[in-house]
């Protein structure tokens, strides 16, 4: 049982329901959830419903629980390249995939964060592909899961092949390939997809780009440099070369978002890996 303190400040009295879905992020699936609970809500220390109203000076309280679903494995290791209350951030190992699947059912970050913190559940605020690697975002209870959803931006390193412009963007819709429930192409009746990049590295046979995926398509990154004619190193999925390394060159390095309890905005970095660095030994 987690408990999370909210005091009010203002002069205009609210009801609970606004202060907590307006002000706080509280999402309105987890407030009907509390509302079930016994003392789920308390206002002062004593129990409230969410019509009740809250005065400046008031203290509001909510209490999660949580459901552990996944099997802890504490041979698994990912590093932790941030962490508070709410939420760690890991920097996840390439290879390692994200959520347990029928083929991976105790080697993923999952089941490395049920060992590192047990009795929590396991809420991933996005997803990285298992061959990805860098900044990956679990939050540790309903409540910064809710806020931290598609709040937060991301920036990737890809490594391309060939000569790509300076700069630009690639708006381009992306829909799942026909006869596949996993290979994604560019195709006019797909989701709208944009992703935009800086060419900050190059050589005689690879760019390295700084890459924001303004949407979040699945494959975007690799489905859409693919598309122009610049598939990613090592991404054989998509046309790749496989010659100098052995994954799809793609790593998250960096993501800012607003703490959901300080509101603090907050920057995490992780360097290129080395085996990308590998591709620009004289450029880097």
């Amino acid at each position: 049982m987690k408990a999370l303190d909210f005091v009010y400040e203002n002069e205009e009295p609210i009801s609970v329901q606004t202060f907590l879905m307006k002000h706080h992020g509280v999402s309105r699936r987890l407030l009907k959830s509390l509302k079930r609970r016994e003392n789920g809500i308390t206002l002062n220390g004593s129990h409230v419903r969410s019509i009740d109203i809250v005065h400046k000076g008031d203290t509001v309280s909510i209490q999660l629980e949580d459901t552990v679903r996944l099997d802890a494995n504490p041979e698994l290791y990912a590093e932790v390249a941030f962490e508070n209350d709410s939420l760690v951030i890991y920097d996840k190992p390439a290879g390692m995939p994200v959520h347990p699947s029928i083929l991976h059912r105790n080697d993923t970050l999952g089941n490395c964060f049920s060992a590192m913190y047990p009795g929590l559940t396991f809420r991933p605020v996005h997803r990285l592909d298992m061959y990805t690697s860098g900044l990956c975002m679990v939050a540790k209870d309903a409540h910064a899961a809710s806020c931290l959803q598609g709040s937060f931006r991301k920036l990737y390193y890809a490594a391309v092949q060939g000569m790509i412009p300076e700069s630009g963007e690639i708006n381009a819709p992306i829909a799942r390939m026909q006869d596949s429930i996993i290979t994604r192409c560019v195709r006019e009746d797909g989701k709208a997809a944009l992703t935009k990049f800086r060419r900050i590295a190059s050589n005689d046979k690879y760019s390295l780009a700084e890459v924001i995926p303004v949407t979040g398509r699945t494959h975007q990154i690799r489905v859409h440099f693919a598309y122009k004619g610049h598939p990613l190193a090592g991404d054989d999925f998509y046309g790749g070369d496989l010659s100098d390394i052995s994954r799809p060159a793609l790593h998250c390095g960096e993501m800012t978002f607003t703490d959901p309890v300080s509101g603090q905005d907050i920057t995490v970095r992780s360097a290129l890996p080395e085996d990308m660095a590998a591709l620009f030994k004289e450029e880097l």
